[in-house]
């Protein structure tokens, strides 16, 4: 005879121990709310112990609404007013976990990103939240209240969170699951696509730049009315590094990007002067003053002018601040930080992150339609967007 599963009753339902669904939980729990997660893996938080090669940039300094890409430009502000960078730093410091700023207003942790997932985990314990680790779901449906079904139990509680990620990364777990459920429920979908990627040669550029791999310089990456000044990386299949990572999330597939591959610079100037010999060579010791030796060698070898007059000099240096690469696409979800795209904001109460369609229904995090910029930006709309839903549950 089966045995009918164990039932577990709560406030709240959570599914997804990442960032957001944690942050969601310490805030409800801290509330008096009782709340479960319900965590697919054998462990919480794996996309933070991965983040930031390890040390997780967990918030940035300068975060403004104007880092976020969403259909609905205006959607985020609610939130990141209400939970701003300081609010997670005087967690950090609550904590006592050591960190540092890099370049940007980026903050990473000294030691390691285990530290961070380990203040949120103890944050939990003290807001009494519940924890289930590989909680496979089965079904989830609507009577009364929200009921999910896993291999082991079902849990029924009147507010369902929805914080399981995007498809980003899915050799750690990644899966469609949370757009499938907002569907489920009638709730829009905008198509996501891969974000903060690098991007692949067509074959031609391949031939001509790959053996370049490993080679780096500082950039601005252009795209219809976005740019970024950062370092760009010729890797062997493309261009990556967090000028191109940056750009990635607002390329649309064949159209060009444009790259100007000297900022500020104007490698043809020393030519003004009469006395200076206009040749190749010159040319040539001229421009590696400026980028990479074996990056400027081979631009010249591509574009060095076929004479040298005036004209064909203000040619040449146009051409380097205008490179203009069309990628063949993008290395996908196993290589992208994030997923752009999502839930529609149009769905949700800005304020709580609750669908108005169906009460006491929450997304929050990467699987509703905000990305941000590199820089530990989407960690903070995280931070954010679970705090939202987690003081309205």
């Amino acid at each position: 005879m089966s045995r009918s599963p164990v039932v577990h009753h709560f406030d709240a339902l959570i599914l997804g121990g990442g960032a957001a669904g944690l942050m969601c939980a310490i805030e409800a729990g801290k509330r008096g709310r009782r709340v479960a997660v319900l965590e697919r893996a054998d462990r919480l938080g794996k996309k933070i112990l991965i983040s930031g090669g390890g040390r997780c940039n967990f918030t940035n300094l300068h975060c403004q609404p104007e880092n976020f890409l969403s259909s609905n430009p205006h959607f985020a502000k609610s939130a990141l007013a209400r939970y701003t960078p300081a609010d997670f730093i005087a967690l950090v410091k609550k904590h006592k976990i050591p960190y540092h700023e890099k370049t940007l207003g980026q903050l990473f942790c000294d030691p390691s990103a285990r530290d961070i997932l380990n203040m949120l985990e103890a944050e939990c314990r003290a807001a009494g939240v519940s924890i289930f680790l590989n909680a496979r779901i089965r079904e989830v449906h609507r009577t009364t209240d929200f009921v999910v079904q896993t291999e082991a139990a079902e849990f029924q509680a009147p507010a369902l969170v929805i914080a399981t990620g995007g498809l980003s990364i899915p050799k750690i777990g990644a899966t469609s699951f949370g757009y499938d459920l907002a569907r489920q429920f009638g709730l829009t979908i905008r198509d996501p696509w891969p974000g903060l990627v690098p991007l692949v040669f067509e074959p031609a550029d391949r031939s001509r730049y790959s053996d370049l791999a490993g080679v780096s310089a500082e950039v601005i990456a252009s795209f219809a009315d976005q740019h970024f000044r950062e370092k760009m990386l010729v890797t062997h299949r493309g261009l990556s590094g967090p000028a191109i990572l940056q750009i990635s999330s607002y390329w649309k597939p064949r159209n060009p990007i444009r790259i100007d591959l000297a900022p500020g610079r104007e490698f043809t100037s020393t030519f003004r002067d009469p006395k200076i010999p206009r040749t190749p060579a010159a040319l040539r010791a001229e421009l590696r003053k400026i980028l990479p030796t074996r990056l400027a060698d081979r631009w010249l070898d591509l574009h060095t002018p076929a004479s040298f007059t005036n004209a064909a000099l203000a040619d040449c240096e146009r051409a380097l601040h205008a490179w203009t690469i069309t990628p063949s696409g993008t290395e996908g979800y196993e290589r992208a930080e994030v997923t752009a795209g999502g839930v529609d904001t149009d769905e949700l109460s800005a304020k709580t992150m609750e669908s108005r369609k169906v009460p006491g229904l929450f997304f929050i995090g990467e699987v509703v339609d905000v990305t941000g910029h590199l820089g530990g930006f989407n960690f903070q709309w995280a931070w954010a967007s679970g705090a939202a839903a987690g003081r309205a549950l």
